[in-house]
């Protein structure tokens, strides 16, 4: 089944953004919190003698018999997987298969005929989902089944344009999977099977939806944002409140959204969280630099300097808690309430004694489960812009102490 939001449901979105956190208090006028991560993973090198490693999007396992044994799970595209101990330390490497590139990874819990946990990533090179088995000593091994099918792509052809599995997110037994330089969404079943002795699993599309590729302004005017020629306004981080059964999608050069899933289902019409700051703003693209010369955005824009990234949720009770979300145009982070969705916070990791600051983050992840450490729960961020001592560009993933936050 495929969804598409039509112009009709535009004039409704024109008015669906959450309402600032006091009466007669701005969003833009909040105070910018400055903190520190107390603990950074190696140095990714996304070159020949790095394995064309680039850190792109974490996730947090929580080892429930030994929580000093939790890890955090890592993509690192070209890279395959990483996976770090609580002290950053890297524990295991997987490759990609021939051909693959991993871009976002999430868990799935308690799946299957022994309840075990997975680690599920999008493998953006192939257009498929790869799935691992977490095991109770923190190894990953992959089971995904021999057969698992193309995620969007019709055929080996489609899938070398590129327009493929991209951002992620788990609930339940679903992965919302969003479709690289398009507006697509697609909900995808997991479904365990016995294979030579050993279970796999596999995956099926349940629904589809069609984010806009273009906006009617508080004007009248009908605005496209500004990509290169045959893009559209792609979705990449992604989180879902499940308890809440809501999903946020970050529209990179649009805004954060927030769509209501029923199971297996699309429902409802999406509304906007919050709008990036370049909302409405005509562009020119120049093919030299690869860049949108902007003019000025539209009266009713946000905050969040696009792209619009990595979307998380710090659950403080069953539908209480924290959004965070990556402005990843000024290295920004913004936090919001998670059930009435007004903005409360927004912060920027810096440079510390132990650490350099986030910069230009992809992914984000975060647990209030106490850890050794982390008293009060983890947040993890990737970092775009390493800083170690090497001339070599680099990324990897910053800890941050959760009462950094708050």
């Amino acid at each position: 089944m495929r969804r598409t939001v039509g112009i009709v449901a535009l004039v409704a979105l024109s008015t669906a953004v959450a309402a600032p956190a006091q009466a007669g208090e701005r969003p833009s006028e909040m105070q910018l919190r400055e903190i520190t991560a107390s603990v950074e993973t190696p140095a990714l090198f996304d070159d020949a003698a790095g394995g064309d490693a680039d850190a792109d999007d974490p996730a947090i396992w929580v080892n429930r018999a030994d929580k000093s044994r939790s890890r955090v799970i890592g993509t690192a595209k070209n890279g395959g997987l990483r996976v770090y101990d609580l002290a950053g330390r890297e524990v295991q490497t997987i490759q990609p298969p021939e051909g693959g590139r991993f871009n976002n990874v999430d868990l799935i819990t308690g799946f299957g005929r022994k309840r075990h946990d997975y680690a599920v990533v999008t493998d953006r090179g192939l257009d498929k989902l790869r799935i691992y088995r977490i095991e109770a000593s923190g190894r990953l091994t992959d089971v995904t089944a021999a057969d698992a099918p193309r995620l969007f792509s019709r055929d080996d052809a489609e899938v070398e344009t590129q327009a493929t599995g991209y951002g992620l997110a788990t609930y339940g037994k679903y992965a919302v999977v969003s479709r690289r330089h398009t507006t697509r969404l697609g909900i995808f079943r997991l479904e365990e099977r016995a294979d030579a002795r050993r279970d796999v699993v596999s995956y099926r599309v349940t629904d589809t939806l069609d984010l806009p590729k273009e906006f009617r302004l508080a004007n009248g005017a009908m605005w496209t944002p500004c990509l290169e020629p045959g893009e559209e306004p792609q979705i990449e981080g992604m989180v879902v409140d499940a308890e809440a059964g809501v999903l946020y999608a970050a529209q990179e050069d649009v805004a954060l959204w927030k769509i209501r899933l029923d199971r297996d289902r699309f429902v409802g019409v999406p509304r906007v969280v919050e709008r990036v700051a370049e909302y409405g703003a005509e562009g020119t693209y120049d093919p030299e630099t690869e860049e949108c010369a902007l003019g000025e955005p539209a009266a009713e824009a946000g905050r969040i300097r696009a792209d619009v990234e990595g979307a998380t949720i710090y659950p403080t009770g069953k539908r209480d808690g924290y959004l965070i979300v990556s402005s990843q145009g000024d290295s920004k982070f913004y936090v919001y309430d998670r059930r009435s969705n007004r903005p409360v916070q927004s912060f920027q990791v810096g440079d510390g004694q132990r650490t350099d600051g986030v910069e230009h983050s992809d992914g984000a992840a975060a647990t209030s489960v106490p850890l050794p450490g982390y008293p009060k729960g983890l947040l993890v961020l990737h970092d775009g812009e390493n800083k170690p001592d090497d001339s070599r560009v680099s990324t990897n993933f910053k800890y941050v102490d959760w009462r950094e936050v708050f």
